[in-house]
């Protein structure tokens, strides 16, 4: 396969999809009233609701979804060949990706920005709601942890890149008080923003930052908790904003650098059934994530933007748009990974430095076409990789204090404080970065991501349902999504309750005992099996809603 006849059909797939099918859903199923009052216009408080243009909305979703799922994912999963990982990343996308993002957006719009706490509490049962909070309160920990030990490590380890990150910061605050409070030409704005942080990308290669992983974990953290606390169009929405920009120049560079270099793949179509992370079904479908569907989005799109949307006719621009943008970034990762000069240099980068080390040189590789030269081109590579981690890290801390806040506090009235609920949720990631726990659960995340994807089609299909609204297209993808995640769940404990009882002196980590990887694998393996029942119990609950209709007036209980 050429890299730019990949490139090309991406695109391709990307604009039917667009256009067509999600055109059809707006038009035929949803009904998109412009005339609609939103969330965001009904009950803005400048803090979580606040009309937003949807220039600045798409940068910010495709900023918020966009983490390392797409980069991640594809650039391991080439290890069963470049077919089976092309195949999911466009038929995931145009069949469930751009649906979930979508309906999950139009859902909070029509249930005046309700978070997925109370929507499972309305459209299941209260059990479910509980169950659920619990479920997501564990999924975004998970996030947090191993996201704030990929920043530190990639700052620790590439003095270049903290320069960049710095001075997001800075420039985000600045911009978001000069669009909302000077009233600043956007694009003016965008502009000096966006030319500032590549230069700050220069910056950094000449004065490079050297600190220690423990400074860089303590920054992100921070970093984090800022964007939990703070109004979100003065911190979060603007630094998402500008992170887009240079997210996507890297985007456009790299497909020109195909378009003009557009080496052939030198990785096979296929490559064997079972490889040493398991099987292609269902192993390869969780482990792609972000870069087909992820129930990551589910929450941004139904809890985040829904409550900034200033007109319904905006969701699929920017809930639908930003998910096939971020198709393209997972199939350019795909490209990097695949058009090393030989297969066998991808697998030897990918043993020595892992999928970022992969995702930097890939990039430079092609920046090269384009004579950017490979010490900025590998900088730049490594900001964006970093800026796709911390970014998203800001958005999971302020969900996770609100989900603090459903699950505590009306026992406990100060876990209602934003700042309590922002502050334990970062004391419970700092310590498992810090005893490295996070590592043995971080298997778990590709499928507890994506059960958490079959759970909001669930939410979905049953909110369409008590609209009285065809839901074949939000139903087939949760059942064919439960049960592949359940699947990779089962597979995922059942190998480290092997590694619990097998495991010997010669196969523990690095810095570990036998005693503590045992243990993490046992408590890993646990935190699996509890994920799957919680996930049968909510399928469970919510087949019986499907199943029961109000015979009297003919609508669903409980909605």
């Amino acid at each position: 396969m050429n890299s730019l006849v990949a490139l090309i059909i991406g695109i391709g797939v990307a604009a039917l999809g667009y256009f067509l099918y999600a055109g059809y859903i707006e038009r035929r199923i949803i009904k998109a009233d412009s005339k609609r009052a939103t969330p965001a216009t009904l009950y803005m408080d400048g803090v979580d609701f606040i009309p937003t243009s949807k220039y600045v909305l798409f940068g910010y979703q495709f900023k918020s979804i966009a983490a390392l799922g797409p980069v991640l994912g594809p650039i391991i999963a080439l290890q069963w060949g470049w077919l089976p990982a092309l195949l999911w990343i466009f038929f995931g996308t145009f069949f469930l990706g751009w649906v979930q993002d979508y309906a999950s957006a139009i859902m909070g719009l029509r249930k005046e920005g309700q978070s997925f706490g109370a929507l499972s509490y309305q459209l299941i049962s209260p059990r479910a709601r509980l169950i659920l909070l619990s479920f997501l309160y564990f999924y975004l920990l998970l996030i947090v942890a191993a996201f704030g030990n990929v920043v530190a490590t990639m700052m620790a380890s590439a003095p270049a890149i903290p320069a960049a990150i710095i001075a997001l910061m800075v420039l985000g605050i600045l911009s978001g008080l000069m669009i909302y409070k000077g009233n600043m030409d956007l694009i003016i704005v965008t502009i000096l923003m966006v030319v500032l942080s590549i230069f700050s990308v220069w910056l950094g290669t000449r004065f490079p930052i050297t600190q220690g992983f423990l400074t860089w974990v303590i920054y992100a953290l921070f970093f984090s908790y800022l964007g939990a606390v703070l109004p979100i169009w003065s911190y979060t929405q603007p630094i998402n904003y500008i992170s887009f920009y240079l997210v996507f120049i890297g985007i456009v560079g790299a497909s020109l650098g195909i378009l003009i270099g557009h080496p052939d793949f030198s990785a096979p179509a296929y490559t064997t059934f079972n490889i040493s992370i398991g099987p292609l079904w269902p192993v390869l479908f969780v482990t792609i994530a972000c870069g087909a569907i992820s129930g990551w989005h589910s929450l941004v799109s139904s809890s985040g933007t829904a409550r900034q949307l200033e007109n319904e006719i905006d969701a699929r621009p920017v809930a639908a748009g930003a998910m096939f943008l971020e198709m393209i970034l997972a199939l350019l990762a795909l490209i990097f990974a695949a058009s090393f000069p030989a297969f066998g240099d991808y697998l030897n980068k990918l043993k020595t430095a892992g999928p970022a080390g992969v995702f930097a040189e890939g990039m430079s590789n092609f920046l090269g076409y384009l004579r950017v030269p490979r010490t900025f081109g590998t900088a730049f590579a490594g900001a964006i990789f970093v800026i796709l981690a911390i970014t998203v890290m800001q958005l999971v801390v302020r969900f996770m204090r609100v989900a603090t806040a459903e699950l505590a506090g009306d026992r406990i009235p100060l876990f209602r404080n934003m700042h309590t609920g922002a502050i334990i949720s970062l004391l419970l990631a700092f310590l498992l970065i810090h005893s490295g726990t996070w590592q043995y659960i971080w298997v778990l995340f590709g499928a507890s991501n994506q059960l958490m994807a079959a759970l909001a089609f669930l939410l979905i299909s049953l909110w369409l349902l008590s609209e009285k609204k065809p839901f074949i297209f939000t139903f087939i993808p949760m059942v064919f999504m439960f049960v592949t995640t359940i699947s990779a769940l089962f597979l995922t404990s059942r190998s480290l309750l092997e590694k619990f009882y097998t495991l010997t002196e010669a196969q523990v980590p690095k810095g570990q005992t036998l005693g503590m990887a045992r243990t993490g694998n046992l408590i890993s393996a646990l935190i699996g099996m509890f994920l799957i029942v919680a996930a049968l119990l909510l399928l469970g609950d919510g087949l019986k809603v499907f199943f029961k209709p109000d015979k009297q007036n003919g609508e669903v209980k409980n909605v």
